[in-house]
């Protein structure tokens, strides 16, 4: 609407703004002269610089937002801004729409003033801006009409782009009707109705399951593939390993350009997973010999927990190596297993962010009271019944004839953090939900912290800690006022009660901000408000709906440590999450698919148990490669990292051969092919896929 009320004001029909260029190519596609895939402007050149950006700055008042930063994009690139809540990602996004003038320096978009190439480019916001009342065929059509898009090219893009994002079949469905990874394709559909030469994606898959995402950036890959210049904000660091290349922002600056791999290979580390059956001591071992200023402990950099396994970084290999092997044997730990890996988008993300000084505050939890369990954090597993906090037998829920949970049998013990994982309309929510009380199951049995009946007892409430999918928290009320108010609600003694909101707050990075009005904050800070909301009362058993979407990998991280400090105390967990990365801090997970829980079982179990290989191609061709590899076999097991392929086979001493000879026949060059560890995100859409198709 804004580009339609200022062409319209300049004076008349909204025409006269499209560029004469554009107009032209228009007639050309109307000809026939332009393949369908083709985009506005001259043909694709990789070299060409499509947006242009030095100096920029750009001041609030007092507050500086962005601060000289300097980059170029060019054309058919995937070019992402990743950084830490703040750092300047969607004021730059702001400035190159045009939506907002710099303050200073410039930026220049299609060789012009970002204003005057609004009409090349698509923008997509953090939030879902589309009519949840109009119809997917509707957001469409009123998109293509503000750009005055021809009829029967509308026509055309429709058909095109709902067959790319596989969602031609559900033209009338309302888009309130649709999961958060179909409004998200819907919204780039519209987007892309225009044919713009740029998108610009403000983290646009934030809230959206894995399949879809998967799907989002096969689709991201393929427009780019076709000269597309996408510029994207995500703060998801396994996606950022997708785009061609990376600028890490923090505090308004850039401090670091280059490809995801050109970035993990600066770093000069290597990661280390390391299994033990007693993580938690090993973990404040290694936690001191990080820290400690001896020259003889110095390989080890960092130590993070994942589920099952602890992360190591070391600074050399070998040394690092001897180093846990001694500290281990000194402490009369047994080692299960320990393997070298590559480090991670997020390894280099947090550790340079680390030395800027911007790693959240981790300070303990002011507790009152114990859980009465077993306070060993994932050692409960196969234990009695009376430490079992969730337990549910054929749990099942109808909506009328709608089955959306399906014999569902699950336990989650006290100390322990489950995973139930599932695309978007896969039951988790509402399997949450019943087993909150908030929900009559249609049929089965369960339990919560020893009850089978009467949920919504007011004294089992006072025992439960729920943080929903969506924020709760009041928006007109200041961050302190709605920390006193769930004090209130959850019956939290009024002499502790300033100790855990001092203990909030400061975990929130927001000290000094809390009479700020919560609605004012961004997304990963009013997560982190919620956090601390739900467990001011010091809950047996602690439901979290997806906690950390839309939050930075460095709040991330602040969240898993003090979730992981909950569990150790006794505290059972049950987390749902989007982010396979961050799914490996659980003990134990359960992927759901169609309302079943189709697995069960620990982050390296489900792992090891899946079928096949997974084999990762690199070839100079990446997109004619993966439509060739998916025409040829089921499209979930072909998919595009960065300038790599993943595919997966079930009988790869056959199926090897065959795509070899199959890339050889079209001149495709094959750099490298081998095996590599199937990640969880792999896994989880392997299972998924298999269980939608048998």
């Amino acid at each position: 609407m804004i580009y339609a009320r200022e062409q319209r004001s300049r004076g008349g029909h909204l025409r006269a703004g499209v560029p004469p260029v554009e107009q032209s190519v228009r007639r050309a596609e109307e000809r026939g002269d332009i393949n369908s895939f083709q985009l506005l402007g001259s043909p694709v050149v990789d070299s060409e610089v499509v947006i242009q950006v030095q100096g920029l700055v750009k001041h609030y008042g007092k507050s500086v937002a962005l601060d000289g930063i300097d980059f170029t994009v060019s054309r058919g690139e995937i070019f992402g801004l990743i950084g830490p809540d703040g750092a300047g990602k969607t004021t730059t996004f702001q400035v190159l729409a045009g939506v907002m003038e710099a303050t200073a320096g410039s930026a220049q978009v299609l060789n012009q003033p970002p204003r005057h190439a609004r009409l090349g480019m698509g923008y997509l916001t953090q939030r879902f801006s589309l009519y949840l009342d109009l119809s997917i065929d509707e957001n469409l059509r009123y998109s293509a009409g503000l750009r005055e898009v021809p009829h029967h090219l509308f026509l055309q893009r429709r058909a095109k782009y709902l067959q790319l994002m596989n969602l031609e079949q559900f033209g009338n469905r309302l888009a309130g009707q649709l999961s958060g990874g179909m409004k998200q394709k819907l919204a780039l559909c519209c987007a892309l109705i225009s044919q713009p030469q740029i998108l610009l994606l403000d983290e646009p898959t934030t809230g959206v399951d894995p399949v879809s995402r998967r799907e989002f950036w096969d689709v991201l890959a393929t427009l780019a593939a076709q000269g597309m210049t996408v510029v994207v904000a995500t703060p998801y660091l396994d996606e950022a390993e997708r785009c061609h290349r990376v600028a890490l922002m923090y505090s308004g600056q850039i401090q670091q350009i280059g490809t995801p791999v050109s970035l993990q290979t600066s770093l000069g580390w290597q990661r280390f997973e390391v299994r033990t059956s007693k993580l938690a001591a090993l973990e404040r071992i290694l936690l001191k010999a990080a820290n400690t200023p001896e020259p003889t402990h110095q390989a080890i950099v960092d130590v993070h927990t994942f589920g099952d396994r602890l992360d190591v970084l070391v600074k050399d290999a070998s040394l690092g190596e001897t180093q846990i092997r001694t500290l281990l044997s000194r402490s009369h730990l047994q080692l299960d297993t320990i393997h070298i890996a590559q480090p991670t988008l997020e390894n280099v993300f947090v550790t340079h962010l680390r030395k800027l000084g911007s790693e959240p505050p981790v300070i303990p939890f002011p507790r009152v009271y114990q859980v009465p369990a077993s306070s060993l954090s994932g050692s409960t597993r196969g234990c009695s019944d009376s430490e079992v906090a969730i337990y549910t037998h054929n749990l099942c829920k109808a909506f009328g004839s709608f089955q959306a949970v399906k014999d569902v049998n699950l336990k989650v013990y006290y100390g322990e953090i489950y995973g139930l994982l599932g695309a978007n309309g896969a039951g988790k929510t509402t399997t949450i939900k019943m087993l909150c009380g908030l929900l009559t199951p249609s049929a089965g049995e369960l339990s919560l912290a020893g009850w089978r009946s009467d949920l919504r007892n007011t004294k089992l409430r006072q025992r439960i800690g729920y943080m929903s999918q969506k924020f709760t928290l009041y928006d007109d009320l200041s961050v302190i006022q709605n920390l006193e108010f769930y004090c209130g609600v959850y019956e939290v003694p009024r002499k502790v009660r300033r100790a855990k909101i001092d203990w909030a707050i400061t975990t929130c990075g927001l000290v000094g901000q809390e009479d700020m009005l919560t609605g004012q904050l961004p997304g990963g800070w009013k997560q982190r408000v919620a956090f601390g909301a739900s467990v001011m009362h010091e809950p047996e058993v602690l439901f979290l709906d997806e906690p950390t979407s839309g939050v930075d990998p460095l709040a991330r991280r602040q969240f898993w440590r003090l979730i992981e400090d909950f569990a150790r105390s006794g505290t059972a967990v049950l987390v749902t999450t989007h982010y396979l990365e961050e799914a490996e801090h659980c003990h134990r997970m359960g992927f759901m698919v169609d309302g079943e829980l189709v697995t069960q079982g620990s982050p390296s179990q489900i792992k090891a148990e899946q079928l096949g290989k997974l084999i990762e191609v690199q070839c100079i061709q990446t997109q004619t490669a993966s439509d060739l590899l998916k025409a040829q076999y089921e499209p979930w097991r072909v998919s595009i990292f960065g300038d790599r392929l993943h595919v997966v086979f079930d009988d790869p001493e056959q199926q090897m051969p065959q795509l070899k000879a199959m890339l050889k026949a079209a001149q495709i060059d094959v750099k490298s092919l081998r095996p590599i560890p199937f990640s969880l995100e792999d896994a989880f859409i392997g299972v998924v896929s298999r269980a939608k198709n048998r």
